[in-house]
């Protein structure tokens, strides 16, 4: 099995804009947040990275493909790095996902190697990434990865 990146069709962008953005306000709520404020945020963050429901420049948005050697491809997933707005040459995960059905089979490992392929050609030194305190899973595929922690956030619930 072969993993690859393919531009995401503009046919499909809306329905995964709409899926990613109440991944990420999930997410944010998971994390702690009230659903106003993820909400809020997600929306935000969406809308700026991609204007009129478009692609802002710096950011590229995949399919991540499982390809067979004799069978059909399957889209097991998506990843959106982009450039921050600070350095043109440090870039970011700012998602991927891949599918449930498809997880545990080497694919998220593939993708993020493909991601730091795809950003080197853009120019990037560095690919960074945000990743939320309770997946273990995804802190532990970055650590193997060699990523490395640059700052943690900490929270403790007080009172009542």
């Amino acid at each position: 099995m072969t993993i690859e990146l393919r531009a995401m069709p503009a046919d499909r962008l809306p329905a995964w804009l709409e899926e990613t953005r109440r991944s990420y306000e999930q997410s944010r709520i998971e994390s702690g947040e009230s659903a106003e404020v993820a909400a809020r945020k997600a929306r935000a963050g969406m809308a700026a990275s991609f204007p009129g429901g478009k692609v802002a420049p710096g950011h590229l948005v995949y399919d991540v493909v499982a390809r067979g050697s004799n069978g059909p491809s399957t889209i097991v997933g998506y990843l959106w790095i982009s450039q921050t707005e600070d350095r043109a040459d440090a870039w970011w995960v700012s998602d991927i996902e891949i599918r449930e059905e498809h997880r545990g089979k080497g694919y998220g490992r593939a993708a993020m190697q493909l991601a730091e392929a795809a950003a080197a050609e853009q120019g990037a030194a560095t690919l960074g990434l945000n990743v939320f305190g309770y997946n273990s899973v995804a802190r532990e595929l970055y650590e193997s990865l060699g990523y490395e922690t640059v700052s943690t956030q900490m929270r403790k619930p007080v009172g009542k």
